[in-house]
Order: C-alpha cells, then structure tokens, then sequence
C-alpha cells in the first residue's frame, strides 16, 4: 500500500522532497502505531523499509544585488500607513533574513536591545528552534516609521490596512506578505521574486560583505551549515562561471 502511494505521487509529478516528507509523515505513522500495539512490528518495519525517491539536482536560488535591493525598497517608499508597512516587511525580509511566517508572528515586545543593538529576541522559528535575531539600524527605522504611523504599541506589528489606511486589529497573512514582494518586485523589473528570496539575499550580501559562515547560520536559525552554504550560493557561483573563463578564436570574442 505504501509503495503504491509512493508511485501515485510521482506519477502526479510532485517534487522529490514533497514525496519523502509525505513518505516519512507515514513511516512515524506506523511506528506510533506500532508503539501502541496497533500495528504488527514486523509490518511497521517493512513500511519503514520503503525507499524514498532520489532526488536528483537541486534547483537554483534567487538572489537580489545590492543595487536591486535598494531599488526594492525605494519603490514601496510613501507617506500612506500601507506604505510604510510594506517598506518594514521588505526592510525585516532583507536586513533579518526572516521567513514569511516568522515575520506575520513579530510582536512589539520581542524587539530589545541586546549587548547594545538592537535583536528580535527568542523568535520561534522553524521546527520549533528559537534563536535571537540582530537588526540593524535602517530596520529598525522601518518598523518605527511603520509602528508609529499605525499607532501599535503591543501585539503584532505587521497587521492589515483597509484602502481608506485604518489599520485593522488582525495580523497580517503569509498570502499578503507574498502579495507586497511581488507586486514591488515586477514594479522594478524583477519577475518571479519569492519573499523566500530575500532571506535567500540577506545571507549572500552578509557572506559578500566578510560575514562569518557561523554568525550567518545563526542568523538564518539552521541547524545544519551545509543548508546556510546553499543560501550562500557557494555550490555553484554563476556570478563568475567557470565556463566564462575560455573563450574559442572562432567565437568572435575576446577572451575574458
């Protein structure tokens, strides 16, 4: 039964990392249930010698310059309540590496001072791991700027805007979040940008500016360096591709 799941999801053309999660949620399945005497252990342990699916590749990332980023940023600039919270989501995006469910769930009380500076304090990330994140100054004037313009002194500080700018109780959505990079990003030219791309964009700028690979996995809440050197790029550095480097006398080009 297991394996025939196994090849429904590839026959729906799910990624492999799809169909070993799903795989995986049903190996602990059978083990709990085993555990508790609802299932035999000899079945329990051919479930859990099902195969996951190999996954071959890996796809690439996105990554923001820093002319880019700025740009981004200068287009979600205003004097309206919407946007100045849309230039603080993207300035915590950029400057904190945040995901998109850790920034819907900042509150007010969680940003304090920490050896001087200015840190998101015990933010509960993903996988319940809870690390505490440095601001820098020009993100903590966003959310000022944001926070005073809403008048919010506690609770949420990302919250919904009606067209006429009152600011509504209810925090604000994963989907809205998504809804405020992208419509900045094509107003700028840049087509398929994920918020995901800038936490993506944060880590390659701290890597690009002398940042310590230690420090930027703290910073992003991995557990594994292996996964920060992904969001460096340092696999495959297509900023200076190794192919660049020949050029044949036939191609009309001069050589790099």
């Amino acid at each position: 039964m297991v394996l025939r799941y196994r090849l429904t999801l590839e026959a729906r053309g799910l990624a492999a990392s799809t169909i070993n999660q799903r795989l995986a949620a049903v190996r602990r399945l059978a083990y709990e249930a085993a555990d508790c005497g609802l299932l035999s252990p000899e079945l329990a342990a051919g479930i859990k010698r099902v195969k996951g699916v190999k996954q071959l590749g890996r796809r690439c990332g996105n990554w923001l310059t820093l002319e880019q980023c700025s740009a981004l940023l200068s287009v979600v600039s205003g004097d309206e309540p919407s946007a100045k919270r849309n230039r603080a989501i993207v300035a915590v995006l950029l400057g904190c590496g945040l995901r998109r469910s850790e920034l819907v769930a900042l509150t007010i009380e969680s940003v304090q001072t920490r050896q001087g500076h200015w840190a998101i304090v015990d933010l509960v990330g993903k996988g319940g791991h809870i690390r505490t994140v440095p601001m820098p100054l020009w993100v903590k004037e966003a959310l000022d700027q944001w926070t005073r313009a809403a008048s919010i002194t506690k609770g949420k500080i990302f919250r919904a805007v009606s067209r006429r700018g009152n600011v509504w109780r209810g925090s604000l959505t994963q989907n809205a979040v998504w809804h405020v990079v992208t419509t900045a990003a094509k107003s700028v030219g840049l087509d398929r940008l994920a918020p995901h791309d800038l936490r993506r964009t944060c880590a390659k700028l701290c890597h690009s500016s002398g940042g310590e690979l230690e420090q930027i996995q703290f910073l992003l809440g991995h557990a594994s360096a292996r996964t920060t050197e992904r969001y460096l790029g340092c696999e495959q550095n297509l900023g200076q591709p190794v192919n660049d480097r020949f050029v044949p006398a036939l191609a009309g080009l001069s050589p790099p």
